[in-house]
């Protein structure tokens, strides 16, 4: 009977060690397996696939169409155009992308829903950023038109808040540069930062300029 009885409690003490036994290693490889995926997660941002750099910079530019009548208008740099691997772009849009393929950057088009005559316009535009919030530097770029922004340009900067955000301007032009386009960008937005870091290229070296536009893209990233 005591024989039994022993026989029981042997029994009964192996079936507790088991079973803490079974417990203990499936919380290891639980552990395991949380050390392996964070493992795993670590990895992912070292290598950068976690936060996409470019994310926080946006190039939005304001370039002609090739097929709008720019007759009588002083502004040829936006209309000229630049073919690079069988592709026409505008002088303002072989600059842009030039700058997004060295920064990989956010790019932009700023594009009016429809011709404007009157100079002093706001044109509609097609196209709109649904969050502005998530840039903290815009990157923008424009023909001098009259020694001033093009109107589009003016419809953009009006549309957003730019508060605390940084504007680096770059221009394409018939030979006045800037003009007075960047002290137009600082009453636009009082409370965005406008950089002297800017890049301006006359209309007939755009082509020619690959070099120099990757140069000065290098310098904002």
């Amino acid at each position: 009977m005591r024989t039994k009885t022993l026989k029981k409690i042997i029994t009964l003490i192996l079936s507790v060690l088991l079973i803490f036994g079974l417990t203990a290693c499936g919380n290891e490889k639980q552990t395991s397996d949380r050390g392996k995926a964070n493992s795993s997660l670590e990895t992912e941002k070292q290598n950068g696939t976690d936060d996409i750099e470019g994310g926080h910079i946006l190039i939005a530019y304001f370039s002609v169409p090739e097929d709008v009548d720019t007759s009588g208008v002083d502004a040829v740099a936006g209309a000229s155009i630049v073919v690079r691997d069988n592709e026409v772009c505008g002088n303002t849009e072989y600059v842009a992308k030039i700058i997004q393929e060295t920064t990989g950057a956010d790019l932009f088009r700023i594009d009016q829903a429809a011709d404007e005559q009157d100079e002093n316009a706001r044109p509609e535009l097609k196209n709109h950023i649904e969050d502005m919030g998530q840039y903290d530097t815009i990157i923008l770029g424009y023909p001098n038109w009259w020694a001033d922004l093009p109107m589009p340009v003016y419809t953009f900067l009006e549309e957003y808040d730019f508060s605390g955000k940084i504007i680096i301007p770059f221009v394409t032009h018939g030979g006045s540069g800037f003009s007075d386009t960047r002290d137009t960008i600082s009453e636009l937005e009082p409370d965005a930062a406008v950089s002297d870091n800017t890049l301006s290229i006359s209309r007939g070296d755009v082509a020619g300029s690959e070099e120099e536009i990757r140069q000065w893209a290098e310098t904002l990233r």
